[in-house]
């Protein structure tokens, strides 16, 4: 029998659960589609149940022929939160990740609320926790599937409680969260991500086939796990997600808070994994060109030569890191006529805001970068890359792996005693 793990990962479309080996190889992999939020009453909610049974159904499909299952750990979106009774029942829908909280909690918070909460905004899951009647214990989305595991209501890990108010630094519910309204003693217990929680319940052991004394470790946010996927373990290790909007995260021995920029920092072992998204990304190109058109012209440009125009590529108006200006207009101009020196130069411009990026985490604290590592439909672009790497100045790693749940299965090598 080889030894693995499981690493659960619960996005908003579905469920994908690998196995991975203790040299960090893909051993079995299934995923299932999720029925996907809905808006009751100008709120974004979901029956916690549809959770629990997508896990069970890619459990089912998952081949663990020839593997023992020594661990397991599950990440989930950040800022998902759900009411439970004792018993660890659900006691209404779950409010979503992108839910929006009334005005008048969200006000509550940005009162009394230290400067450095992730808690703020519209999207606040403690704001939301606040219009959560009554005494009933609030959990995440991983907290609560973890309790399906094995039994324990109780805890969260440091990743996930982030956004509820948790001080990762230090590593408690702050008090100003009373201050607020709210009884700190309705959050669960907070541990460590890769911290063991428990052992398998009986029953769930045997309806998955799994080993009896399977640990149960605490898991991460879906983000954190997508980054621990790529194998970046060292400060300045730093991962970009080229998708519809420019994504960076920087690995660092010192952690990052600047709310203005929308910045905060995760903790994972004794490191801290800081980031920022701005609005600049894939939707300018979609905006500017077809599909083919991008094909075309990638084929066609050299990332060699500079156009000499400097873009700041904006969908709208509005950017939020690494410049903060509601306001800032995109630059897009002069436009040349041929086409192609256009889209080189919008490029250009990504990798440019992708450069000022890393430099103002670097300037508010972080870890210098060091390397680099590509995820996202723009990463397969080799052409861009090498305008990238020309700015950022940094070797450019393969990233280990694109499913989250890989980086969900790290911890839970952990949790018992293996990094990988």
């Amino acid at each position: 029998m080889t030894d693995c793990v499981l690493g659960i990962d619960v996005g908003t479309s579905g469920v994908r659960i690998v196995a991975r080996g203790r040299d960090s190889t893909l051993l079995a992999l299934a995923q299932v589609p999720m029925l996907p939020p809905v808006q009751e009453y100008g709120r974004t909610v979901q029956d916690p149940q549809i959770w629990w049974d997508a896990v069970v159904a890619a459990m089912a499909g998952l081949d663990l022929k020839g593997l023992r299952v020594s661990a397991l750990a599950v990440d989930g979106t950040s800022g998902t939160i759900l009411s439970i009774d004792g018993n660890g029942n659900p006691l209404g829908m779950a409010s979503m990740y992108n839910d929006v909280a009334s005005p008048e909690t969200v006000n509550r918070i940005a009162v009394v609320a230290h400067a450095n909460t992730a808690a703020l905004g519209g999207t606040s899951p403690l704001a939301r926790a606040l219009m959560m009647v009554g005494g009933a214990r609030i959990l995440h989305q991983a907290d609560w599937l973890m309790g399906q595991f094995c039994g324990v209501f109780d805890f969260s890990d440091e990743n996930n409680a982030l956004k509820s108010g948790y001080d990762p630094i230090a590593r408690v519910w702050p008090s100003w969260i009373a201050d607020a309204g709210f009884d700190t003693a309705r959050f669960p217990r907070v541990v460590a991500a890769g911290e063991r929680v428990g052992t398998i319940r009986t029953t769930v052991a045997e309806q998955f086939k799994l080993p009896r004394d399977c640990a149960v470790v605490a898991g991460t946010t879906d983000g954190c796990a997508a980054f621990l996927a790529s194998g970046a373990s060292e400060p300045g290790d730093g991962v970009t997600s080229l998708g519809t909007t420019l994504t960076l995260k920087l690995l660092s021995a010192t952690p990052v808070f600047a709310p203005h920029y929308g910045i905060y920092s995760h903790r994972i072992g004794d490191q801290w994994l800081a980031g920022g998204a701005s609005n600049t990304g894939g939707a300018v190109l979609a905006q500017q060109f077809s599909k083919e058109q991008i094909a075309q012209y990638t084929e066609q440009i050299d990332p060699e030569y500079a156009t000499g125009l400097d873009y700041y590529p904006l969908p709208k108006p509005g950017e939020r890191f690494p410049v903060n200006d509601p306001n800032m207009q995109p630059k897009l101009t002069p436009r040349p006529d041929d086409s192609r020196v256009y889209f080189q130069a919008i490029l250009e411009g990504i990798a440019g805001v992708e450069a000022l990026g890393y430099q103002r985490l670097v300037e508010l604290g972080a870890s210098p970068l060091k390397s680099i590592r590509s995820v996202g439909g723009g990463a397969v672009n080799e052409k861009w890359s090498a305008m990238r790497l020309k700015r950022l100045a940094v070797p450019a790693l393969q990233s280990a792996s694109e499913h989250a749940a890989m980086g969900t299965a790290r911890l839970a090598w952990r949790g018992i005693g293996h990094e990988d």
